[in-house]
């Protein structure tokens, strides 16, 4: 199972990022997959996740609207679109594949991890 994020980079506050999540074709089609980051001294945090068919999504707390998970069944991608950036999302974003077709906040539902891509906010 492979994970590869992309899309991170230096953005102004306001600003938008799309990060994207490309995942080997059997995973992404029967796994939930979930985006997490990490920010310098802090824990990991749960951003987002999306179920295997993407009928259900699920957010961290922190989101309140800002953020969108979505994907694409013919790129075998999963998106994060940012939106209403802080600088407090600054953060090594990571996505990572669930146990089967469970979705949630929990780390310990997914198996499979992938690099992550730094987001740097400007303020």
């Amino acid at each position: 199972v492979q994970l590869q994020a992309s899309g991170g980079g230096l953005v102004q506050a306001g600003g938008s990022l799309r990060l994207s999540c490309a995942v080997s074709k059997r995973t992404f089609s029967n796994n939930g997959v979930g985006w997490f980051r990490q920010a310098p001294g802090k824990e990991r945090e749960f951003v987002a996740a999306i179920s295997w068919n993407g009928g259900y999504t699920s957010y961290g707390g922190f989101v309140k609207g800002r953020f969108t998970v979505s994907r694409d069944r013919a790129k075998n991608t999963v998106y994060l679109q940012m939106s209403s950036l802080k600088p407090e999302d600054t953060a090594v974003y990571s996505c990572a594949a669930a146990r089967g077709s469970g979705m949630g906040a929990s780390p310990s539902l997914y198996q499979y991890w992938g690099l992550g891509t730094q987001v740097t906010v400007s303020s």
